[in-house]
């Protein structure tokens, strides 16, 4: 795997949490939006975690330490809509 891969995967995760943002700020009460959007954050965890470990990112270390607070950025997004969007009231 190249370093470009670990760029290319920076970026996709970026325009990802940005899409994300907007969605979730556009329709707070869209559950079914909410599911959503925390399965496919899940899908960008894994797949960020997995690019951050599996490949070598010499000619890219001013973004590791972006790289990795923005996978955790996900985490914490995908627990909040998965708390929010499976939690029911009683």
């Amino acid at each position: 795997m190249t370093p470009s891969l670990f760029a290319g995967t920076f970026a996709i995760l970026v325009l990802w949490l940005i899409v994300d943002i907007i969605w979730e700020l556009s329709r707070p009460r869209d559950i079914v939006m909410r599911r959503l959007c925390a399965w496919l954050n899940l899908i960008a965890i894994i797949g960020g975690f997995s690019v951050f470990y599996g490949v070598t990112h010499f000619d890219n270390a001013n973004l590791v330490p972006w790289f990795i607070c923005l996978n955790w950025i996900n985490v914490v997004a995908a627990g909040l809509q998965f708390y929010f969007g499976y939690f029911r009231h009683s």
